[in-house]
């Protein structure tokens, strides 16, 4: 609060008030109570040393703040305008409580995170270098899995974040906030001097009829997004192998055993086959549970991630 100048028999003087916030405090509770004995109850004090307080805070500004009615009181005009500056006072020191609390939870908390192979391998890394850079301190907990897997992880409270292929078709998946990361188109990728390799950069569904694949396993979200592409071009896919690994995938192709399916992250520039039968593009999103906004580290980390990719 500013000092005020007085005039009297004295020269002019200042006087600087020095009100603190638990007496702030203690004024906000009596102003909502109404009543000295309750408010005194609900602070834990007693009455006499909450009645001293409030005649300490009159005398400092300089006029009654409250009105006594019987056994209650009543806000004087005085103590409105004194009640609206204290609760910004106390929201203020609340919010600055509050951000050195988030500052330390980023500086030294830690994250759980989990998503699928393309993100593991190909998104996460050079957004983890940047976080770490800057929060050197903070820990970092990495599960790589496949998207269901990752949603139930996060609704269960197992990892702070998880980047997964959209839709989620978990019963409860309602519970999940849903943040658009960025759009993966899956390229055709084949071994050395096979004929697919001198088709244009483009391939069809139907030139894959009786062809060996090498794939992601049954159920997993890029396999899922495949086959309902390839089903609707009315070609079954030959799977000779399973794998969880793009760069298993990769050098299994590499080794001749077959075609393969990775996404883009996982290729230079122009690299693969693309789908001349339309694009085969999946929607990577950020999921976190509804109703727990992240603070700290978690929070600071989803910004970075969504700023990089």
């Amino acid at each position: 609060m500013a000092g005020r100048a007085f005039r009297g028999g004295d020269p002019l003087r200042f006087y600087a008030p020095t009100v603190e916030l638990t007496s702030l405090r203690y004024f906000r509770t009596l102003a909502a109570s109404g009543h000295m004995t309750r408010a005194a109850r609900e602070l834990g004090l007693s009455q006499p040393a909450l009645s001293t307080m409030l005649k300490k805070l009159e005398a400092e500004v300089g006029t009654e703040l409250f009105h006594r009615r019987g056994r209650g009181l009543e806000l004087s005009e005085a103590g409105k305008i004194f009640l609206q500056h204290a609760i910004t006072s106390l929201r203020a020191a609340d919010a600055a409580v509050d951000a050195v609390r988030e500052h330390i939870g980023i500086e030294t908390g830690s994250i759980r995170i989990g998503g699928g192979a393309t993100a593991t391998s190909y998104l996460l890394p050079s957004v983890v270098r940047a976080a770490r850079k800057r929060f050197p301190k903070v820990r970092f907990f990495v599960r790589e899995a496949g998207s269901t897997q990752v949603a139930r992880a996060v609704l269960e409270g197992e990892l702070d974040l998880g980047i997964v292929t959209l839709p989620i078709t978990l019963p409860d998946a309602d519970r999940l906030v849903r943040i658009p990361l960025t759009d993966d188109e899956l390229r055709l990728i084949a071994p050395p001097r096979s004929e697919f390799t001198a088709q244009g950069g483009t391939f069809r569904f139907k030139d894959l009829a009786g062809a060996s694949i090498v794939g992601f396993e049954a159920g997993s979200a890029v396999r899922d997004v495949i086959d309902r592409a390839a089903a609707k071009a009315g070609v079954t896919l030959n799977y000779v192998m399973e794998l969880r690994s793009i760069d298993a995938i990769t050098r299994m192709v590499s080794a001749g055993i077959g075609l393969g399916f990775v996404s883009r992250f996982a290729l230079p520039p122009g690299g693969g086959l693309a789908c001349a039968d339309g694009s085969l593009t999946r929607t990577l999103a950020i999921v976190r549970l509804r109703g727990r906004t992240p603070r700290g580290a978690p929070r600071e980390f989803e910004r970075l991630l969504v700023e990089s990719v």
